[in-house]
């Protein structure tokens, strides 16, 4: 595969930029997810091979875009990082590589991951103390998201109360904003794609426009990984079901790259069945004493 130059390389990093503000300020995508994760690939790739002269303020470097000034801006209590796809089976391969070495274990060490489908909506965090909700955010740029308090509590998947046991500490849930295929049909007149239709809703100042549209929720990350009360990934998120949230329930377990891969083609199998729109899968180290070690 041909390089990029430095002139191309650049033109890349002030598209993507154009892509990005598109995307999250505008919620009007200019190109397809598989477009888009092609042009920032070349860049990650370029900047890989070119580490010297690869640009300190490039996009692959940041996440997502500045919070909007229409809502006030809070930073999140953990910084809010982008969920990185694993496109092939040398990605895998390459993934299970470099965690086993960072963890100094043998070549041939199981380690048992979770994968699970990246749903394509919006990012928030929920803040929860005493058990209630005092706070939703946006992702915005990872560290200051947008307040977006009273559009998240439309949304019926979101408990404004948790279930089952008191919680007096802060506590945050992290999850994926998003709208079903047979309920985006009945306004697909108003907006350009599901997820085009859960940022708009989002960013509505009126939160009664927000309850008109029948977003949804899934949860799926903690911000402060507390390892020594979940254990695994898994156990966070059976917790997460027992307090009153949903998950996906295509979420699963593996312990090889050969099992990976398979659960991956099972997805890609019934991915144009699904009443949502995904675009990639999240691979996560199910162990989270492992996965605080991975930062």
């Amino acid at each position: 595969m041909k390089s990029l130059s430095l002139k191309e390389y650049k033109e890349k990093i002030a598209l993507i930029e154009k892509l990005n503000k598109a995307y999250y300020h505008n919620d009007k995508p200019l190109v397809s997810d598989a477009e888009y994760d092609k042009i920032k690939k070349d860049i990650l790739d370029f900047e890989k091979k070119n580490p010297d002269i690869a640009d300190k303020n490039s996009p692959t470097k940041k996440v997502g875009f500045a919070p909007s000034e229409k809502f006030s801006k809070v930073k999140h209590l953990v910084p809010m990082l982008s969920l990185d796809n694993a496109f092939t089976r040398d990605d895998v391969e390459d993934f299970l590589k470099k965690i086993r070495n960072y963890l100094n274990f043998e070549k041939d060490t199981s380690i048992e991951l979770t994968a699970e489908p990246k749903i394509d909506g919006i990012s928030a965090s929920l803040i929860y103390k005493n058990n209630k909700i005092i706070r939703g955010l946006s992702r915005g740029d990872g560290e200051y998201g947008e307040d977006i308090t009273e559009n998240l509590l439309t949304i019926k998947d979101i408990p404004q109360i948790l279930h089952g046991e008191k919680i007096d500490e802060e506590f945050e849930i992290r999850g994926e904003v998003y709208i079903g295929k047979k309920d985006f049909e009945k306004i697909k007149n108003d907006f350009a794609n599901p997820r085009n239709a859960a940022g708009g809703s989002l960013r509505q100042k009126d939160s009664k426009k927000t309850a008109l549209i029948p977003l949804k929720f899934f949860a799926h990350s903690i911000g402060d990984i507390d390892e020594k009360k979940f254990k695994t990934h898994i156990n966070f998120l059976n917790f997460c079901k027992k307090i009153g949230f949903k998950i996906n329930p295509l979420t699963k377990t593996f312990s090889s790259a050969d099992e990976l891969i398979k659960g991956y083609l099972h997805v890609e199998e019934i991915r144009s069945s699904l009443d949502y729109d995904i675009d990639g899968i999240v691979y996560k180290v199910n162990d989270l004493t492992l996965q605080k070690r991975l930062g």
